[in-house]
């Protein structure tokens, strides 16, 4: 019987570290992986009247320069350019793509349009902070909303429509300069480095490879040996240890939006026992009219005039206790039993940081 429990609950620590376990290649990078952000001005054409007005100066410029590169003369002042729209084009591009693959790009209007939707992009050059073009954008764009206006000053809008995608809309004309990967020494980069994960890491690659063929140097770099056996086959290599599972140590945090009033919390996140009251504060104001009435012989009129005194109540019978709540669920359930918003649940996360009772980062953005 002794036995039948301890197997359980060496099971039951497998399952958890399995659930909690990542591959590598999901929390880290290997040298010679390395990202460019690109950027480029170009014109989007094909608008329902929503495009940039006259007043957008460097539109018009755009479309004269565009026209006169076709053999087109146009005077500025003739120009209306309410189908068209100024806009800037950005991009990330990844070391691995090679020259011809396709990227997505996001494309923002930089005038006074007031819609994007339903307008192609043109061809634009993109290029890095060091001038060096890159490859170049085109096609439709999609916007995900829509913002119709009437005549009469009626306005129905979904999602935001002044900035959109183009899925594969960029062409990569020029490979990225990466350095090299090394037949004998690779290292992995944490994407958010910590201490205890970087020594996870360390110590799930030489126990899959079964030598000490890993370092870890500090809380962000593990140095890889290549075996010898493993060093004609260097991308096969590569693969395995990028699809190593790892425990990943987690900081318990709780994330505030005061402009949205989210709340996040990460499942690490512990309070200590402590008494939360929530009083709402209800502020009433009467009305009561009074009728003024004037003397005889006065020639005046009778009025009514609103009296409005304020009344102030608050009520303080909503407390909880919490005796120690080890995870987020316990926390979350304690505070909607309080039945508030969650813009009170966020100043009630910043009461429990300052006196000491929420075991977690308090981030606010």
């Amino acid at each position: 019987m002794k036995i039948k429990i301890l197997l359980f609950v060496l099971l039951l620590f497998t399952v958890c570290d399995l659930i909690n376990a990542q591959r590598i290649k999901d929390v880290a990078y290997m040298n010679g992986q390395n990202s460019e952000q690109i950027i480029g001005y170009g014109l989007v054409v094909g608008l329902a009247g929503t495009g940039d007005s006259y007043r957008s100066s460097f539109t018009i410029q755009s479309v004269t320069s565009m026209l006169k590169r076709f053999g087109v003369t146009v005077p500025q002042t003739d120009l209306k350019t309410k189908n068209v729209a100024a806009i800037i084009v950005t991009a990330s591009l990844n070391s691995n793509l090679k020259a011809g693959a396709e990227f997505d790009v996001t494309v923002s209007s930089m005038g006074d349009a007031t819609s994007l939707q339903g307008g192609t992009l043109l061809m634009t050059p993109l290029s890095s902070i060091s001038g060096k073009v890159f490859g170049f954008a085109q096609g439709a764009i999609s916007v995900g909303g829509y913002d119709i206006n009437t005549g009469t000053g009626n306005r129905i809008s979904k999602n935001h429509t002044l900035a959109g995608r183009i899925p594969r809309g960029g062409s990569l004309r020029e490979s990225m300069s990466d350095s090299q990967l090394s037949a004998t020494e690779i290292s992995v980069f944490l994407k958010e480095p910590d201490i205890t994960t970087s020594l996870n890491v360390m110590t799930a690659i030489n126990k899959k490879f079964g030598s000490e063929i890993s370092k870890a140097l500090d809380a962000a770099e593990i140095k890889i040996q290549v075996p010898q056996d493993k060093q004609n086959n260097l991308i096969g290599f590569l693969s395995e240890v990028e699809n190593i599972s790892v425990q990943v140590d987690e900081i318990a945090k709780v994330v505030l939006n005061e402009r949205t009033g989210t709340v996040v919390s990460g499942q690490n996140v512990k309070i200590q026992p402590v008494t939360i009251t929530h009083g709402s504060l209800n502020i009433t104001i009467r009305d009561y009219p009074v009728i003024s009435q004037p003397g005889p012989f006065s020639q005046g009129r009778t009025t009514v005039v609103h009296d409005q005194v304020p009344y102030v109540t608050q009520d303080s019978t909503n407390t909880v206790a919490i005796k120690g709540a080890s995870n987020v669920q316990e926390v979350a359930a304690a505070l909607n039993s309080l039945k508030v918003s969650p813009r009170d649940i966020i100043s009630i996360f910043q009461a429990l940081k300052e006196a000491g009772a929420l075991m977690a980062e308090l981030i606010i953005m």
